[in-house]
């Protein structure tokens, strides 16, 4: 296991470096982003201004609050509490985002699916794990919202994130085929199979 420390964009190089079980802390940017934000990107033909080549997206839709505009506040936004949600309906967008965008990273919770493991594999990417119900403690490494776009979907809004150690986060899914969620499923079901035998009770 080793600890990386991540200034954004990285390169493709840098994410395959990463090793399940290895944690990362990202310096400088980030960008936040959930369902109603991909099905207009993906589904019904919007695109960003922004520009996400090798850059790190986490699933959420902050409670921010609306300031005037500010050099505190560029985007006229103050973040009030930014939270993570869980992944899993987001799995057929991973492909999309890496091809389309250039994406490296998604930093999540309750991890994806095979799919996104084989676009991890073929595009140089990995998945990353925050502890869920840590949202006052990750709203702290948020430094900055300093930019918006696609804001007539607020909160599920396109956010740019000034950040400042943002971590220690969780490989969870790397480049290389690894993930903990699979390795935890293999070893639950095991335990299930041999706890049913134990009751005379074959596999179903």
């Amino acid at each position: 296991m080793a600890h990386h420390e991540l200034e954004m964009p990285v390169t493709e190089a840098q994410v395959r470096a990463l090793r399940v079980n290895d944690t990362v802390t990202l310096q400088r940017r980030l960008f936040g982003i959930r369902d109603a934000t991909q099905i207009h990107l993906f589904d019904r033909g919007r695109t960003t201004r922004f520009d996400l080549r090798g850059h790190a997206v986490i699933h959420t839709a902050p409670n921010v609050r609306k300031v005037g505009a500010s050099a505190e506040h560029p985007a006229g936004y103050a973040p009030v509490c930014i939270g993570t949600t869980t992944s899993d309906r987001m799995e057929r967008f991973t492909r999309p985002l890496m091809e389309r965008y250039g994406v490296r990273l998604i930093i999540g919770k309750g991890g994806l699916r095979e799919a996104s493991e084989h676009a991890f594999a073929d595009l140089g990417g990995a998945y990353l794990a925050i502890v869920g119900g840590t949202a006052a403690l990750e709203t702290t490494w948020i430094e900055q919202i300093e930019d918006v776009d696609l804001d007539d979907l607020n909160p599920e809004s396109l956010w740019q994130f000034r950040v400042r150690d943002f971590g220690p986060l969780l490989v969870a899914m790397d480049s290389h085929g690894g993930s903990l969620y699979r390795e935890v499923k293999q070893a639950v079901d095991a335990r299930r199979g041999a706890a049913l035998a134990g009751l005379g009770v074959g596999p179903r």
